[in-house]
Order: structure tokens, then sequence, then C-alpha cells
């Protein structure tokens, strides 16, 4: 049976900035273990801890540029691009520039604390 998700749960962020997290579809909002898919704002600024996650993360950026460091160098994903960061490889985000970033993030499986292993945790 389909299921309406009228808004998604704001979920707290891991870095140095506040960014928000809206889940639409992933452990918090739909207790769905197998695919986690939310929206991110974040600042100019913003960056995160390094991590080794257990998941496929599939990222779309809306608006802004969002880098993405990886253990063979760093991308800056622009609006309109998207960028796939495969379970097992280390990659720290950021949103270095001055209007920060918007994007779709979508874990295979779904986002965890557990299974996210950031760097000194």
């Amino acid at each position: 049976m389909a299921k309406l998700i009228d808004k998604p749960k704001v979920i707290e962020a891991a870095g140095n900035k506040p960014k928000r997290i809206e889940e639409f579809i992933g452990r918090v909002a739909s207790e769905t273990k197998s695919v986690s898919i939310a929206r991110m704002k974040s600042p100019s600024g913003w960056v995160e801890p390094g991590q080794t996650p257990e998941f496929d993360e599939y990222t779309v950026v809306l608006a802004g540029m969002l880098r993405v460091k990886t253990r063979d160098g760093q991308l800056d994903v622009h609006a309109g691009q998207a960028v796939l960061t495969p379970k097992g490889d280390w990659v720290q985000y950021s949103t270095p520039s001055s209007e920060g970033a918007e994007y779709i993030a979508v874990c295979v499986p779904a986002f965890s604390p557990e299974n996210v292993h950031r760097d000194g945790q």
C-alpha cells in the first residue's frame, strides 16, 4: 500500500556549523532500512568529519557547490551535477563556497549513525 510522507523529519547533522537534514525516506522518517532519501541544506564554510560508510551514496546538487574529498583527490560538484560515493571508500563532504549548497542524498542501504563510521568515532 502506498504511504504518503507529508513532511520530512529534521535530523541533527554532524559538522562544524548547523546543517539542515530533511529525511523523507529512511530509518527515522519512514522506518525504511533499505534506502534513505534526504534534502540537505548546508551553509557556507560547513565541513563534516571524514567517514567510511557501509552504504553507497548518490548525491544530486540542486544549488551551490558541494566539495567531495576522497583518498584520490577532490571533486567540486555544482548545481545540476551529481556524484556517487561507493560504500567502503573514505569521503569527506563540505560546502566551502559563499552560497553553501542544497542537495538530495540517497543512501543504499539507509544511513544510520552506526553504519557511517565517522573519523574519530
